[in-house]
């Protein structure tokens, strides 16, 4: 069930508050956007999604100067969510990301994908779209956004920061401790199709890379 929604907005910002779905996504004009979709588990596949900047909406929240890191979390509904009974992670999900990255034009706030609304399965109603970084920097169902002074723990983070990193950019050259990261498998490709090699960011590194000027990316995984 995803009606009625809001979304909390607390932290380091002059306009917090409780705001109802149709306040979040109302001032905004949808776009459809193809992203490149790479998850953490060395699998690939191409996904039309429908949303708008996260950047243009935290803009509507005047974050202050003091605002470094922006804090997502989601439902936490086990009847709705059987899954968040089991003990995998510390519940609700919790994701983060820098100032700059979150107002980089490329993130996206989702709320349909093939020309529908979201499902809930994908994250409805509202989720992100980092489509430089692995999948599971994509928080589904969102329900609070904090602007925040330091780095936020991740909820992938908090269960084992030896193979979850904060950034999760996609990198061919560090791999996951237990798997390779320098191929993937492509869905849709054909199921005796080669797997094919994982570009620098997801293939938008022309876009992003700017963002790590200076950052060792091997450390900062």
């Amino acid at each position: 069930m995803t009606k009625p929604w809001s979304v909390k907005i607390s932290g380091e910002c002059d306009k917090p508050g409780d705001y109802q779905l149709e306040d979040i996504i109302g001032p905004h004009t949808l776009e459809d956007r193809v992203y490149r979709h790479r998850c953490v588990e060395a699998w690939s596949m191409v996904v039309p999604w429908v949303g708008f900047p996260l950047g243009d909406l935290l803009r509507r929240f005047n974050p202050n100067l003091d605002a470094k890191f922006v804090r997502f979390k989601t439902l936490h509904d086990p009847d709705q969510m059987p899954g968040q009974r089991r003990p995998v992670l510390q519940w609700p999900y919790v994701e983060g990301l820098t100032m700059a990255e979150a107002m980089h034009p490329l993130t996206l706030m989702v709320v349909g994908v093939y020309g529908k609304s979201l499902p809930n399965q994908n994250g409805a109603p509202l989720r992100l779209v980092i489509p430089w970084k692995y999948g599971f920097k994509g928080i589904k169902s969102i329900v609070e956004i904090e602007f925040l002074r330091r780095q936020p723990n991740t909820s992938w983070e908090i269960a084992n920061s030896r193979e979850y990193g904060f950034h999760a950019n996609v990198n061919p050259e560090v791999d996951h401790p237990r798997w390779s990261q320098a191929r993937e498998r492509r869905i849709g490709a054909g199921v005796f199709a080669p797997k094919q090699p994982t570009l620098m960011f997801n293939g938008y590194a022309e876009e992003v890379a700017e963002l790590y000027a200076g950052l060792d990316l091997r450390k900062n995984y």
